[in-house]
């Protein structure tokens, strides 16, 4: 391989560690160096932390996971993506399809975090399965944390810099507007939006979506 080549390889690593959803695209030319790129990142994890990878699954190297002992992260389906500057720390559990893109955080506390399949996660969002109490007679530091857990049904859309806070359940099909800070639980099919989020609508309600007059495809990587 010559200099120019390894150049656009390496560009092209860091093209699938912001956009993962690109990976399984690939043609066939890229996807052999990029499945063995990918077993290497995926048995470094392995190695080192207490994961379980499904097979058929993207993890960039620049994402963040931690699972110590106890408190593991499990990706149990293929299709799973998880972008570069995430930060995941168990116990999590992904379900097939489920997408993590770039600056995610997802923190477990001690009752976990469960992602149903086929949910998207967009960027900056951030999910914290803990909280620590407010009594005026103790700093900050020192109150106790408490721990519920945060489930997602499948289907999900969390948009992009939303917050979800310990102890919330969203049913499937929900959705989740940019920047809303989510404090109870969504029913299924509800579309939320705003601080704290309130329902604004139904996914039900939505014109269907029929033959787009215009598709987007992934870009053509066969110059790359």
């Amino acid at each position: 391989m010559d200099d120019l080549d390894a150049r656009r390889r390496e560009q092209h690593k860091q093209r699938l560690s912001w956009m993962p959803w690109l990976y399984f695209t690939l043609k066939p030319r890229h996807r052999a160096w990029a499945e063995a790129w990918q077993k290497e990142v995926q048995d470094r994890l392995r190695e080192l932390e207490t994961v379980e990878i499904a097979e058929g699954c993207f993890i960039s190297p620049e994402a963040h996971l931690f699972a110590e002992p106890g408190r593991p992260i499990r990706i149990i389906g293929p299709g799973v993506s998880i972008a570069a500057n995430t930060f995941v720390h168990g116990p999590v559990v992904l379900e097939a399809g489920v997408s993590l893109n770039a600056r995610v955080s997802l923190d477990g506390g001690a009752s976990g975090i469960h992602i149903g399949e086929g949910s998207r996660i967009a960027t900056g969002a951030t999910l914290y399965a803990f909280d620590h109490g407010l009594a005026p007679d103790r700093a900050v530091r020192e109150q106790p944390v408490t721990s519920r857990g945060i489930v997602l049904g499948k289907d999900v859309w969390v948009g992009a810099n939303a917050g979800i806070t310990d102890g919330v359940r969203l049913g499937d099909h929900a959705v989740v507007g940019m920047g809303a800070v989510v404090t109870r639980d969504v029913p299924p099919w509800a579309i939320v939006a705003g601080v704290p989020a309130r329902v604004i609508g139904d996914r039900r309600e939505r014109r269907r979506s029929g033959t787009p007059s215009a598709s987007w495809s992934p870009p053509d990587d066969s110059e790359q």
